[in-house]
């Protein structure tokens, strides 16, 4: 989270950041989804939401005044990290759009008069992911435990099926698909024909795993780099067969063809199948059709996005109701949009769970009083509002695939999403903040306060 805190903003390069961690008797936590970046998201979103209070300026014209400009990536960041590609205004004004932005602010200054008992709130967060953990040499500098590289073996067998290993180790992220899909669309065969092995040390010895939404910009990179060294070595031996120079060789779904000389071509499972027998290979080239590699990404991968919400409060239960919710994501290039779809899906509504549900609840003795899931708050199915994804496509430079990573966007935006927009429903009646979660219970209260602060004649 440290390297996150100035969020998507141009900021001046003085920054310093400092932690305090603390030990206490009451019960542990640990990161998950986000690992410090929704943390640090949260901080600088809420932040901005209160200076654009302050100033009376729209708090998403204060977010577009501020971003990155396109023209500026790559970025050299004021933590010494270069931010890889970005286009943080076109992201807002696709969410904008979606959200019906202007649209919801006519109909929030109507609905929010004085007496209402039903208050109308939007709220907006921007957010950068850092993910794709590497490169190695900078790990080693932030006292990291392991690398940032990962490892892919790609194979065609002479059966023409193809084998790719990978070190990752996918738990319902779709990793077979998607990796299918890299290895088919490089090889020109049938995503069908691909299996992907994981997960099994016997299998796939080396590898870091999966975590830090690295598996696509790292392993997924692997895997097409070790398609590169197969079509390489098969471009030798096709080379061979045809009796040609392998500079003059062209390769497209899955045939290689001598240049200016239709005629002569020889597809990839002719390769394999001369790969296996060895019968006429070329001098010094090994049997079979394969090729190992480990690929240490030369930077992070920075995937973006706007999120808003939009809420309606009771006043008089301090029920949230979440209305719409837009999430326009930025991953770079998509390998396979429907599993983009269902992560930021499951992160939203991971981030709305933080920000409205889920909580730990102690008694004044520090005992846990909600120890199971019968009493610790988590939304159903019908709790899910509508949610309405969108995005842009600005590709990574620093890897061939031109990707990112997505695993965690939802939930890093999600949070500061809601809050602002709770925030922002509340603010005629004096509430500046509230903490997560923005129960009924809780919100209630904050209006409460708020109101015997205005009686009083302070403001909170």
């Amino acid at each position: 989270g440290a390297f996150l805190y100035g969020g998507v903003y141009d900021l001046p390069v003085a920054y310093d950041f400092s932690c305090t961690s603390v030990f206490t008797t009451m019960t542990p936590t640990d990161a998950y989804r986000g690992a410090g970046r929704p943390e640090a998201t949260y901080a600088i979103e809420r932040s901005m939401d209160a200076l654009a209070s302050k100033m009376g300026i729209d708090p998403l014209e204060l977010r577009r005044r501020n971003f990155i400009a396109k023209d500026k990536f790559p970025y050299e960041a004021f933590t010494g990290l270069t931010y890889d590609s970005g286009d943080h205004d076109a992201a807002a004004t696709k969410a904008a759009e979606l959200m019906g932005y202007d649209e919801f602010r006519a109909r929030q200054a109507a609905q929010n008069v004085p007496g209402a008992t039903k208050l109308l709130g939007l709220g907006v967060s921007t957010y950068f992911e850092m993910c794709g953990l590497a490169p190695s040499r900078v790990l080693a500098s932030l006292n990291y435990g392991a690398g940032g590289w990962e490892a892919a073996t790609v194979r065609v067998l002479p059966t023409n099926r193809v084998q790719v290993v990978t070190g990752t180790a996918p738990h319902g992220q779709g990793h077979e698909t998607a990796w299918s899909m890299i290895a088919a669309e490089k090889l020109g065969v049938d995503p069908a024909d691909v299996d992907v092995l994981h997960s099994d040390t016997a299998i796939a010895p080396y590898g870091l795993d999966t975590y830090g939404s690295r598996s696509l910009p790292v392993g997924g990179v692997a895997i097409a780099n070790a398609c590169d060294g197969v079509i390489e070595k098969a471009k030798q031996i096709a080379a061979h067969q045809l009796e040609a120079n392998p500079d003059d060789l062209e390769f497209s779904g899955g045939t290689f063809r001598v240049s200016g000389s239709p005629d002569k071509e020889m597809p990839l499972a002719a390769v394999a199948w001369e790969a296996f027998t060895a019968h006429n290979l070329p001098d010094g080239l090994e049997p079979n059709l394969e090729h190992s590699t480990h690929y240490d990404p030369p930077n992070f991968s920075w995937p973006f996005g706007t999120h808003m919400c939009a809420v309606e409060i009771d006043t008089e239960t301090g029920q949230v109701e979440v209305l719409k919710y837009v999430a326009v994501d930025d991953c770079g290039v998509q390998v396979n949009p429907l599993i983009v779809d269902g992560q930021v899906h499951g992160g939203v509504i991971q981030g709305l769970a933080q920000a409205l549900y889920e909580g730990a609840v102690y008694d004044t003795d520090g005992n846990l009083k909600n120890t199971t899931l019968a009493e610790y708050l988590v939304p159903a199915a019908s709790d899910v509002p509508p949610i309405t994804l969108g995005h842009t496509v600005t590709p990574s430079p620093t890897n061939q695939l031109g990707v990112k990573g997505v695993g965690e966007a939802g939930t890093i935006g999600a949070a500061p999403a809601v809050i602002n927009a709770v925030v922002d429903a509340l603010s005629g009646l004096g509430v500046r903040d509230i903490d997560m979660p923005a129960s009924p219970n809780n919100v209630w209260h904050a209006i409460q306060a708020a109101r015997s602060n205005t009686t009083n004649g302070g403001s909170q």
